[in-house]
């Protein structure tokens, strides 16, 4: 690990400030990726500003959304009778992912911005555009059964690792962040679908993030989708591992009539993938395993497979209906 100057922000204005005055600054909370990646020397900050000890950890309901802070642990989340209560989706998704320990650590605004795990990018002898733009893609041409199907380019097929985001990008949650540019307290909002990029000719850029903003909170709009909701993952072994597949499904229904539904896919592209021709099919249709195995096979019309992983159109589709009939049994 190359050496870093470290400071402790005990506020929001202190910690933006401290960042957007150096372009290799970064923040750190949890540290679950970031200490990792400069471990294997991927990320190189010359500064870390922690911004662990700012008051950004609470959970509360407000107006017509519930507001999860930035530095609250993943772990509070997904307990917190709030989420359980009216977000079992999004606690769902967060158990689903990594490790007691990790989530325990893990933040909520570090989850957003996490990196992708592909190996290539790891690998500091390969060569990777996210990780050095220009140099190109191993995974292309390599080993790239758990690459994207949808969404990528000649200079990046990497993954999103995320199964909290997954959830969120399904809820259409909101991201809160407060930069240099803008007032004390007066936060800058980001669509979820928009806040993660798909990495056209720019893999270096994960998010819609400016230099120096920071995540103050996850705003999520409330719904009628908690009786009827279900996170699925598909993995090579039951636990600590990233998705193949994932799938998080929520519907509101009228009988068997579906009203309204939310699909979204993880481990098939550089963001979680809202899944909207299968959505759009299924709004006004029955809850039927038939009406789903259509949705599924219209949204997966668009997938490109890579050389090692045509797998993952069938058990994408797969992985719909199933997760769908989980949610509206």
């Amino acid at each position: 690990m190359r050496p870093f100057k470290f400071n402790s922000a005990s506020n929001v204005r202190d910690a933006v400030n401290a960042v957007s005055k150096n372009d290799s600054a970064k923040f750190i909370a949890g540290g679950t990726n970031l200490v990792d990646l400069m471990k294997e020397d991927v990320e190189r900050p010359t500064e870390l500003v922690d911004v662990s000890r700012i008051d950004l950890r609470q959970i509360r309901s407000e107006g017509d959304s519930i507001i999860i802070g930035a530095m609250a642990k993943n772990t509070e989340t997904a307990n917190h009778p709030l989420v359980k209560m009216n977000l079992p989706l999004l606690s769902q998704a967060i158990f689903a992912g990594a490790s007691p320990q990790i989530r325990n650590m893990a933040t909520n605004g570090g989850n957003l911005m996490q990196r992708t795990r592909c190996v290539y990018f790891y690998d500091t002898s390969m060569p990777c555009n996210k990780r050095e733009k220009g140099s190109g893609c191993a995974a292309k041409e390599g080993l790239n059964r758990m690459h994207a199907i949808f969404g990528w380019s000649d200079e990046c097929v990497a993954v999103h690792p995320s199964d909290m985001c997954v959830a969120l990008a399904a809820l259409d949650a909101v991201v809160r962040v407060e930069g240099p540019d803008g007032k004390e307290g007066k936060a800058r909002e980001i669509g979820f679908a928009d806040f993660h990029r798909l990495p056209a000719d720019d893999p270096t850029r994960d998010n819609t993030l400016k230099h120096g903003e920071l995540i103050t909170a996850i705003s999520i709009p409330k719904n009628r989708f908690a009786r009827n909701s279900y996170y699925l993952k598909v993995r090579d072994r039951a636990s600590y591992a990233f998705a193949l597949v994932s799938v998080a499904a929520a519907a509101e229904l009228d009988g068997k009539k579906i009203n309204a539904v939310r699909i979204a896919l993880g481990g098939v592209a550089h963001k979680p993938w809202r899944a909207s021709k299968a959505e759009s099919f299924l709004k006004g249709n029955e809850a039927v395993a038939e009406n789903f195995e259509k949705a599924a096979a219209l949204e997966l019309e668009g997938a490109k497979p890579l050389g090692h992983n045509e797998y993952k159109v069938e058990l994408a589709k797969r992985a719909i209906v199933r997760a769908l009939q989980k949610a509206v049994r």
